[in-house]
This record gives C-alpha cells, structure tokens and sequence, in this order.
C-alpha cells in the first residue's frame, strides 16, 4: 500500500495535485442506488420556525419513510439532541419501525436535505472496500445562510463510520447527479454550469471531476429543471435511471404549464442518448403533479416542483412521493410505472403534500449508502 492511499485511508485529504490517485484510479465508483444497500442516512425534521404546525405531518412522512424500508436495510438518523431522538423514537414506534434496526447519530444539521449536503458513498470495485467524497456545499447557490453548516456533515459522519474519504475541492449536490452504476451520469446545466457554485469551472472541468470521483466516463446533461426549484434544477425532479439503459423521465403534456418545454427539451436529450454499448436508452414518461405554491412561494412559480422522480430505492421496497387530492390520477399513474420497472420490489407511496412545501421530498431528504464486502 502506498503512502498516499495510507493517507486516504486514514479519512486524509488526497491532495487535489495527485489526480493518478483518485477515486477511480484506485477502483472506485459510485453505485446505482438500485444495488444491495447497508443503510439509508436520514436528517430527522425538527426546524419547527420553519415547519411550524405542519411538522408533525413531516415527521408522519418521516415514519412512513422508514416503515417502507427498515426490513430491507438499517435506518440511520441524525437528530441534533436527545429530545429530538425521543420524538423521533416516538414516531417510529408508532409505525412499527423495529428498534435494532434505527441507529441516532447526534449530528445537529439545518436542513432535511442529506442527499445534498452529505456524502457520496463509493464501492471499489475489486475488493467491496467503501469510502465517501466529501463535497463543498454551499446552501444551494448562497441561498440559505442557516443551511451554510451542514457543509460540516460528512466530517462528523465519518466520526463515526471512519471510512476513506476523498475532497475534491468542489461545490456539489448529491441531487444534481444521478449514475446508473455503469459509467454514465445524469445531470442539469442549470445546477452544474451556474456561476453561484463554481465559477472557475467550465464543462469539461466538471466532467472531469466526475470521471475522477464518481467513476462515470459518459455525461448526459439536461438543460433545466423544474421551475420553482430552489436548487436551480436538481437532477432527482426530473430524470432517474432506473437500470442500466433505462431512464424515468418527468414529462408534461399540457402545453400551457409551467414546465412543459423544458420537460419536453430534456426529453428530446435522453432519446438520442447512447449508453456504452452504442444502444439508445429506454425512456419512459412520468406524470407531473401539481402542487400550488400558495403563502410559501418565493420562486415566483404557481407550483411547488413535487415530482415523482423524487422517489427512492431500497432493497424491498421503492418509496414513492405522492401528493394526493388533485393528484390522484397522476399518484396512481407514478405507482404503476414504478412498479413495472421494479417488479421485484414493494411500491410504496408516501404522502409528501407537506414536505413539499419545503421544495424537496424523500430522495432530497436521504441518502443511501451501499453494502460493501
């Protein structure tokens, strides 16, 4: 073992001068979500200056959330005190969440949003042997001064979890990439290319750092996400691999809202894209919902950016968003296509109508980490 990969697995920063070890160099990449998971890492609500009344109805998502998937993998909770973990416990009980299977960590975060602010779980390839990038965060653009801390949180996870860790040096979202685990990424220019992340980035820059850090070796960048998105257009609205040539991709039909000719742009994208082999990609259309944006909006847009693909994969069961009352055709349509593309695997809706409010639902709010060997 070299001096340098000692250094890495002592939770050291590689030095960013060193690309010849980076984490693909060294084997690693990052998984589809779709294969064997150890845990699912949850930051449980508690900002009730922000949620006020509604976060009791959160908090139901929450156990909802962790009821679809406490069988199939452990549920890892951050709670910023022990009060915190006592309502959380509470909620879980209430939904039968077996105890041995939920694991606190007392981490203290502003956001729900772990997806974006936590760290990306790598597997290497040969050996099974887990690590994490570590990215900057930046509270989406400079957005949310009371978010600007969480940056500290894949440092205090790995407290705990003492895995390799790499820091490329860059802003980035977990919600703004999606793999399908076999060298292609999904992402939005809208996030990647914006000048309130890195400005000193181009392109071919970003792309590079992904090669390096997530193992991809093919980019397929959309344009924009949906509008209304606080994010600036998070991948995980919009398009998702669901295996390894197959993609869900949101799609409007009406032509007088909001989203439809950038849905139908990214749409035009993925059909003419290739995956390794030289095949086009399968993809399939995913209703929107609509939510009204009523006292919460800031963004200017009639809807809040409630989206199926805002969905998660476990190892039993695929959690689904759904938003009822108005919604119930296109909730029962999301069900449907999700269970067609994971018949292996329960489907289960979760009502997000509050969470929403927010501007995420359940893939924002958590972040899976893979099973080594």
């Amino acid at each position: 073992m070299n001096n340098l990969y000692r250094l890495v697995m002592n939770s050291e920063v590689v030095p960013k001068e060193a690309n010849e070890h980076t984490p693909k160099s060294m084997g690693f990449y990052m998984p589809a979500e779709w294969e064997r998971q150890e845990a699912i890492w949850l930051s449980w609500p508690h900002n009730s200056e922000w949620w006020g009344k509604e976060i009791s109805e959160v908090e139901q998502s929450f156990g909802q959330f962790a009821q679809a998937l406490y069988t199939g993998q452990e549920v890892r909770i951050l709670v910023p005190d022990a009060d915190i973990e006592t309502r959380a416990r509470q909620v879980l009980d209430a939904f039968g969440v077996a105890r041995e299977k939920v694991q606190f960590y007392p981490i203290a975060t502003g956001e729900i949003y772990i997806r974006d602010y936590g760290p990306t779980f790598l597997v290497r390839r040969d050996t099974g042997e887990k690590a994490m990038v570590n990215w900057e965060f930046n509270a989406w653009g400079g957005k949310y001064e009371n978010s600007l801390n969480d940056t500290q949180v894949p440092d205090l996870m790995n407290t705990y979890l003492n895995l390799p860790m790499f820091n490329p040096g860059i802003i980035m979202e977990g919600g703004a990439i999606d793999v399908n685990g076999c060298g292609i990424v999904l992402t939005t220019e809208s996030v990647l290319l914006n000048k309130n992340r890195n400005p000193q980035l181009g392109k071919k820059d970003l792309e590079r750092y992904l090669s390096d850090y997530t193992g991809v070796s093919r980019f397929v960048w959309l344009n924009q996400g949906l509008v209304g998105d606080d994010t600036d257009g998070h991948i995980d609205d919009i398009a998702r691999f669901v295996s390894p040539t197959t993609v869900l991709c949101a799609y409007e039909n009406d032509r007088n809202e909001e989203n439809y000719a950038r849905l139908h742009e990214n749409y035009e994208r993925l059909v003419k894209t290739r995956d390794l082999s030289g095949r086009f990609l399968d993809v399939l259309k995913m209703p929107m919902a609509h939510v009204e944006s009523g006292e919460h909006s800031h963004t200017g847009s009639r809807h809040k950016p409630a989206s199926y693909l805002n969905f998660y994969i476990g190892n039993d069961a695929v959690v689904v968003p759904v938003f009822g009352e108005e919604n119930e055709e296109s909730d029962e349509e999301a069900l449907r296509m999700l269970g067609l593309v994971f018949p292996q695997r329960k489907i289960v809706g979760v009502d997000c109508a509050k969470m929403i409010l927010d501007g995420g639902t359940l893939h924002c709010a958590s972040q899976q980490e893979p099973r080594g060997r």
